[in-house]
């Protein structure tokens, strides 16, 4: 018994302690709701709502003739205030609108939608993201024409929400040289090099902190942002595209590392195009900038030569037609022996055939008898040149020159030869073009530039003109052989086969053997610099190509081609470096324009264009014409296209032809390979028959 009650004793007391406890809890709950909520409230409100950046819109990048190279698309996240809605309109529209949401996202049913939307409104919550997924300025128009979002943000709640990505209209082309830009303000390119330009000004504006995201708070105190600034390049996307398919195809063809492409205009400085395409798994992408960064930078080789000549010609009263023996192909020079390209060797050369056929030997016995006893002169005239300088190029990470010093650790008693044919020292692509441009602009060395232009909308900002480097690298008798020497590597050295009877190039091939644990092995860095038309230069331009495999590995079978097929483009779409098309004697019958037959507009034009005097006889509202010659002229006389009737299409080219018989509802079938309709199986004028059908003959 006395067992029992101490077991009731304990178990009341116990009953107590907790129905205590619970009254304090309960007291305790009381006392945060009511006489310190509102003090709760204030903290969970401050907790709540903070400022947050509003990020401003990124500047566009522009190419020269104002296409969009980059710019920032408005994309769009989804959220809704359930709560904002009157009930008769949320009421009515609720299911219209789960069901064009489903429609649309395709991810979840209509009945997930009303639900979601509904409990939401049931529970007071003020902020959900409808979906995760962004849509575009398109969707986003269509969707505020939907049910409830209609009423907009104040009275509908719905809340579009803006995001914004960078978007490159040409893909790939130019992408390494436009360049990017990461979160953490880090990158490369044009992005980075010119971010403070483009990145604008962020402003900031009071946000909720809410379940499912962040929801804006319009309270009047928010600070717009300033958007970037936009920028002009000179970069001529066409040549980009050209330039970026040529190397490809070379790349691709001997199976290199890697390839760059620079093309500037001599007398501007103005980069047209900048290609760079490295080897990947996937192929060939723009993944680094090798004609100006820290990769690019290589021995430059043969193309190097160009300095060691100039600073020769600067030196001494040598003369292109001096002759040096080259010998047999094999040099020993303080224990190392230099070899040509030639087994057998080139024997004994001229000058201008030393630096023609880029003979090793030639160029080192020269530096070897001028600078042998005093090689810091040598030095002296590349550091005159601005070789061991930068350009102070508008992108950032522009590569340091490595010019070697005679004070230099590692300089030997063959350090001189190395150098004069390209080794031992270090350029940048783009660093080398410059120089060469020096050559073509008459001696002036010049900034190269990349921006042309800051603006703001059509204010412009800041505007970047050409920076001369150097005034005069040299003098014009040195400028005057230099020329002719590299004229003389495409008309009859190692660029032969880049000659072109259209205008003239100039220019030096490169072939250098690379370094892999401190060894010089038999693979090559190839390049080929130069500019055209030879003779009043418009462009400058350098191909370097690392690495091809396979056979015919030398600069002027892998990267001249390249150099060739760029300036080829380039020159036919600018009519400016064209010679006129007249002719040198006065025409007559043998030299007029073969086609017989056409439309009298275009046959007037190539007419005019060459310069043949021409007649008409046709009422200005005739279109079609025969061509009539003349001793020294032709004359247009009236060929009418009848409906019904079969068209004389004899004389006319094959694409006239086929519109003209197509308008009359011919069926036309085409025999031979010729240019010109030589024959018609359907009489001119006669009726048309119900067949409809026609065979015409080409010669």
């Amino acid at each position: 018994m006395n067992i029992k009650k101490s077991i009731v004793v304990r178990v009341r007391v116990a009953f107590l302690v907790i129905c205590l406890f619970a009254c304090a809890i309960m007291y305790k709950v009381v006392a945060i709701q009511f006489q310190d909520g509102a003090k709760w409230k204030q903290i969970s409100q401050e907790r709540r709502i903070r400022y947050q950046p509003v990020f401003a819109t990124r500047g566009n990048i522009y190419s020269d003739n104002e296409s969009i190279l980059a710019t920032s698309l408005p994309f769009y996240r989804v959220a809704f205030d359930p709560t904002i809605a009157e009930a008769k309109k949320f009421n009515a529209g609720i299911d219209s609108l789960a069901m064009l949401l489903s429609r649309f996202y395709g991810d979840r049913s209509e009945d997930y939608y009303r639900r979601k939307i509904k409990n939401a409104r049931h529970a007071g919550r003020k902020y959900i993201r409808l979906n995760s997924r962004q849509i575009n300025y398109q969707d986003k128009k269509m969707m505020a024409n939907w049910p409830i979002f209609r009423a907009g943000k104040n009275k509908g709640g719905v809340i579009f929400e803006k995001v914004e990505k960078r978007f490159k209209p040409f893909g790939m082309l130019a992408e390494r040289t436009i360049g990017f830009i990461n979160e953490d303000k880090n990158g490369a390119g044009l992005e980075f090099s010119f971010n403070n330009d483009l990145a604008g000004t962020d402003g900031e504006a009071l946000f909720e902190r809410i379940a499912g995201g962040n929801k804006p708070i319009y309270d009047g105190t928010e600070v717009q942002p300033q958007h970037g600034y936009d920028i002009k390049t000179t970069i001529d996307i066409n040549l980009q595209d050209v330039a970026e398919n040529a190397l490809y195809k070379a790349l691709v063809e001997k199976n290199a590392d890697y390839g760059c492409v620079i093309l500037m205009e001599v007398k501007t400085g103005e980069v047209k195009a900048m290609v760079n395409l490295g080897k990947t798994k996937g192929g060939y992408i723009e993944d680094y900038n090798y004609a100006v960064g820290n990769q690019g930078r290589t021995e430059p080789g043969s193309t190097f030569k160009l300095a060691s000549m100039m600073a020769l010609f600067e030196h001494t009263n040598v003369k292109l037609t001096d002759t040096i023996d080259t010998g047999n192909g094999a040099y020993s020079l303080k224990g190392r022996i230099m070899t040509d390209s030639k087994i057998g060797g080139y024997g004994k050369l001229t000058v201008q055939q030393v630096f023609e056929k880029s003979s090793n030997i030639g160029v080192a016995k020269l530096m070897e008898e001028h600078f042998g006893n005093n090689p810091s002169a040598y030095i002296e005239y590349l550091n005159k040149f601005g070789l061991n300088s930068t350009l102070g190029f508008q992108m950032d990470g522009e590569a340091r020159p490595f010019i070697k010093s005679t004070q230099d650790r590692t300089w030997y008693g063959t350090t001189l030869a190395s150098m004069a044919i390209g080794y031992e020292l270090k350029l940048a692509p783009l660093q080398t073009l410059a120089y060469y441009n020096a050559v073509a602009n008459n001696g002036v060395k010049i900034q190269p530039i990349i921006v042309k232009e800051i603006r703001k909308a059509d204010n412009v900002i800041q505007s970047f003109k050409t920076r001369v480097l150097n005034e005069k690298i040299c003098s014009d008798e040195t400028l005057k052989k230099l020329r002719a020497m590299l004229e003389g590597v495409v008309s009859d050295g190692t660029a032969k086969n880049i000659s072109s009877t259209d205008y003239k190039v100039a220019g030096k091939t490169g072939t250098a053997r690379k370094v892999k644990d401190g060894k010089y092995v038999k693979e090559y860095s190839t390049s080929f610099a130069g500019y055209f038309p030879a003779d009043n230069p418009k462009y400058s331009c350098i191909v370097i190509i690392d690495s091809p495999r396979g056979v015919n590995v030398y600069g002027g079978d892998v990267a001249a081609p390249v150099f060739k097929e760029v300036a080829d483009k380039a020159f036919a779409r600018d009519l400016a470096m064209h010679k006129p098309l007249r002719a040198r004697v006065a025409p007559n019958k043998d030299s007029l324009p073969q086609v017989k037959a056409g439309s009298m507009d275009d046959l007037s034009l190539i007419c005019n264009t060459i310069g043949i005097s021409n007649h008409s006889k046709v009422s200005s509202d005739e279109e079609w014409v025969r061509v009539q010659p003349k001793m020294r002229s032709i004359e247009f006389l009236p060929n009418p296209v009848l409906n019904g009737r079969v068209p004389d299409v004899k004389g006319m080219t094959l694409r006239d032809a086929l519109f003209i018989l197509g308008n009359q509802r011919l069926d036309v079938k085409v025999q031979g390979a010729g240019k010109r309709v030589a024959n018609q199986s359907l009489e001119p004028g006669t009726i048309i028959n119900k067949t409809g059908k026609i065979t015409i003959v080409l010669s």
